[in-house]
């Protein structure tokens, strides 16, 4: 959440500024922060399944 936070920052202060370079190391920093974000619930639907798994049997 913090990386696209910061990221939407950095991508507005380029479109503000002109800086093009900014903008997209904004736009960067957003999907980083999505991929982290679906990293985590992959590895708790993951954790979730597993212990369901141990329950059941």
């Amino acid at each position: 959440m913090k990386d696209q936070v910061r990221g939407k920052a950095e991508e507005i202060k380029g479109k503000v500024t002109g800086n093009r370079g900014e903008e997209m190391k904004g736009k960067a920093r957003q999907n980083v922060g999505k991929v982290k974000r679906t990293v985590r619930d992959v590895k708790e639907d993951v954790r979730s399944a597993a212990n369901r798994n141990r329950t059941s049997r």
